[in-house]
């Protein structure tokens, strides 16, 4: 069912280039249909986003305000919560919250040695856009990871959408949204969503950044609308790759690939280690644990297309092959992880050791589980509450500090060509005052 693979294979080239390979054929139809959703809601707002909802989702509703779920609703479905869900619930919000806390950016200035001051301003954003996927599966705990930070950030109005398929709500995401502290939540999805978010509607307010994972189609439309609202990232198919050196327990690594299989027939779940039965083992555990899975076609699909175990000659090839993958979730299991931490260049987060399993941080670890995908660890983060704050320059020169920055601001500006650039640094320098003044 999930394939074998060995790096000292003359194969394993293409192979391996094949597995990691993210580019989608039908990309190019998918952009072309979002483009005429985001238009035709820019162009007719509301109208447009619930004659779509009643298509796509199968809604019933019959207006907007039919779509919007109102504070009461949210807290009523918090409250008939049983005490087991509720209290996870909370408890993962609050470690939640604790990590957003101590990713908090501060306002910070200096005065330098000719008495200008220096420094940056932190402001959260005014309002954000909260995408939480409803369709093949609904997630509170991404309702958590996106609107708790958001909130410890600062966010005046933090705005939902969610898709609710032929009208029906999830208890649990309603719950998770009163928990999180959402304004407004809107049972509208897809494209149509993104696209209300972005420029605003007669009922959707417009917001400032969008952030959430989503289908093809929301990853399409944020990746449209970027430009004209911030976003987080464009998310793709969920990825984990296991790095172990064959000491660990394979059923254990079996259902950590499965975690990761179940999202959709797109996910990407791998395991690389140097010893071969060890990756023996694990295959069968895979064969015999997969029978017991109540999402066991999606996982087969997963594993099938998506899937590989890969033996390789030792442990720093397995680090060398992860950097190229850059994945979403890397798993280190293994006896000693901080002796891979310094080689890996490229993860979205790293789950240390034997007895982490990717599944606590998407729930209640405390760091964000909305990741970059896709390759794109390379260079993107995970969701921060710096995500939600904005950074403000401020410069403010002191008449020595005038004197010392003009001749230098001139020279570039007429450098450049910028003659009026010049002439603006230099009126707020005299003369006498420039001949005086020290030079930086």
């Amino acid at each position: 069912m999930i394939q074998r693979l060995d790096s000292r294979a003359d194969t394993f080239a293409a192979a391996f280039a094949r597995l990691i390979d993210r580019d989608s054929p039908a990309q190019g139809a998918v952009d072309a249909r979002v483009a005429e959703i985001i238009a035709d809601v820019r162009d007719r707002g509301d109208t447009a986003v619930l004659e779509y909802t009643r298509t796509l989702d199968r809604h019933p509703a019959t207006d907007m305000a039919s779509l919007e779920i109102g504070a009461d609703r949210l807290q009523a479905a918090l409250d008939a919560m049983p005490t087991g869900p509720r209290g996870a619930l909370e408890a993962a919000a609050e470690r939640i919250i604790r990590f957003a806390e101590s990713q908090k950016l501060e306002s910070h200035s200096f005065i330098d040695e000719h008495g200008n001051r220096l420094g940056q301003v932190v402001r959260p954003i005014e309002r954000a856009g909260i995408y939480a996927p409803g369709g093949k599966a609904a997630y509170p705990s991404s309702v958590l990871m996106n609107a708790l930070p958001a909130r410890v950030a600062g966010v005046s109005e933090i705005v939902m959408v969610s898709p609710a398929p032929g009208g029906e709500l999830n208890d649990w995401v309603l719950a998770a949204a009163a928990l999180a502290g959402v304004h407004r939540f809107f049972t509208v999805g897809g494209a149509q969503a993104v696209a209300a978010l972005a420029y605003g509607t007669e009922c959707v307010p417009e917001v400032d950044k969008i952030v959430g994972p989503g289908n093809a189609y929301v990853a399409s439309a944020k990746r449209q609308v970027f430009g004209r609202v911030g976003i987080e990232s464009v998310a793709g198919p969920s990825e984990v790759l296991i790095i172990a050196d064959g000491r660990g327990n394979p059923d254990w690594a079996a259902y950590d690939l499965f975690a990761q299989a179940e999202h959709d027939e797109m996910a990407r779940a791998i395991l690389i280690c140097p010893d071969a039965d060890y990756l023996a083992a694990v295959a069968a555990a895979v064969d015999r644990l997969i029978v017991d899975q109540p999402r066991r076609a999606i996982i087969e699909a997963a594993l099938r297309d998506h899937g590989a175990l890969i033996e390789v000659a030792n442990l720093a090839e397995a680090v060398a092959l992860s950097n190229r993958i850059a994945p979403e979730h890397l798993e280190l299991a293994v006896d000693d992880p901080d002796a891979l931490l310094d080689d890996i260049r490229h993860a979205g987060a790293i789950f240390m050791g034997h007895r982490t399993p990717e599944a606590f941080g998407d729930y209640c670890a405390g760091p964000n589980h909305v990741l970059p995908t896709g390759r794109t660890a390379r260079f993107s983060s995970a969701l921060g509450v710096y995500d939600f704050q904005k950074r403000l320059s401020i410069v403010q020169a002191s008449a020595e500090g005038a004197a010392v920055l003009a001749p230098v601001a001139a020279e570039l500006a007429r450098g450049e060509g910028l003659h009026a650039h010049a002439a603006s640094a230099e009126a707020r320098a005299p003369a006498t005052d420039r001949a005086n003044a020290s030079k930086p």
